[in-house]
């Protein structure tokens, strides 16, 4: 993988989504600022974004998914000028938490999540303590259901919600991964539980490729392809089956005509589904579709922990 095609891409979206607004904080949807007391941990140094469905009722066990965001993004940048989680959050009834990765030299948010991708720098920064600190901190305020804790990612977000998957298994129920990817060395992955995984992927992906990279001469390290992911996690998740196309298609990209987007599920999976959806057509930072997250909703909240 090139890191100055990933730089430039992602700093793409940034430009698109700023254009006209601000986004140094996100909008009337989640709520931003300190978490947590001054002295009591990492979300206090990194303070994140939250928001709460105006149905929630604290002691009733609410659904939480938190999303991290690609290379040279930013949390609030995704979130309300990309993916617009927020908005689902309220009308499905579950907690939103997102946040922003740590700046390099270059001013670059990143996850230090694979070997690939993407703390290029070397820097020491824990990200998955600090995904475990937002979920510790948001089950300290609200009543979240432990069998439903669901994680999004993006590219680098997608990246470190794979290694989250790896590391933290018992504490997760799924995850969902736009344009990311697991380890190459499998051995690095090891789950101690079951746990629903989707790999969201356009097969036209030219910054992190649908058939892995990165792309010759380039010495960074390799990443598996979305089919090769997929298949690591049905390994860890005991599936027996095959990848089949279920015959759904969903419409997820808004410019290619028509539902674009091939699912295919990996049979006898005895705990933990494992599903490949691929946007045929579909590039690294696809447009979303107005309802785009719905189905994958569906698919997350239809997989609690058992």
């Amino acid at each position: 993988m090139s890191r100055e095609i990933l730089r430039v891409a992602c700093l793409a979206l940034s430009f698109f989504c700023a254009c006209g607004k601000s986004t140094s904080a996100p909008d009337a949807g989640p709520d931003a600022g300190p978490q947590c007391a001054a002295d009591a941990g990492p979300t206090c140094a990194r303070p994140y974004f939250t928001k709460a469905p105006t149905g929630y009722v604290a002691g009733t066990p609410a659904p939480l998914l938190v999303m991290f965001h690609g290379y040279a993004a930013s949390g609030p940048i995704e979130e309300n000028f990309y993916l617009h989680f927020a908005a689902l959050a309220e009308a499905k009834g579950f907690l939103y938490a997102f946040a922003n990765g740590t700046p390099d030299s270059k001013g670059n948010l990143f996850w230090n999540a694979t070997d690939a991708c993407c703390n290029y720098e070397n820097i020491a920064v824990d990200d998955v303590a600090y995904a475990k600190a937002i979920i510790d901190d948001m089950s300290a305020k609200y009543t979240v259901d432990p069998k439903r804790i669901f994680l999004f990612g993006h590219s680098n977000g997608g990246f470190l919600a794979h290694r989250i998957a790896c590391e933290m298994a018992p504490r997760i129920a799924g995850i969902v991964s736009l344009a990311g990817a697991v380890w190459k060395d499998g051995s690095k992955c090891q789950p101690t539980a079951p746990i629903a995984i989707l790999q969201l992927h356009g097969d036209r992906d030219s910054v992190i490729l649908y058939d892995g990279g990165p792309p010759s001469p380039s010495t960074s390290p390799r990443y598996p392809s979305a089919r090769e992911t997929a298949a690591l996690w049905a390994a860890r998740n005991g599936c027996t089956g095959a990848l089949q196309a279920t015959g759904a298609l969903h419409d997820l990209e808004g410019l290619i005509p028509g539902a674009e987007t091939k699912v295919e599920a990996y049979a006898g999976c005895p705990a933990g589904a494992v599903e490949l959806w691929t946007i045929q057509g579909g590039e690294h930072i696809p447009p979303l579709t107005t309802n785009w997250a719905e189905p994958v909703w569906s698919f997350l909240a239809a997989h609690p922990r058992p």
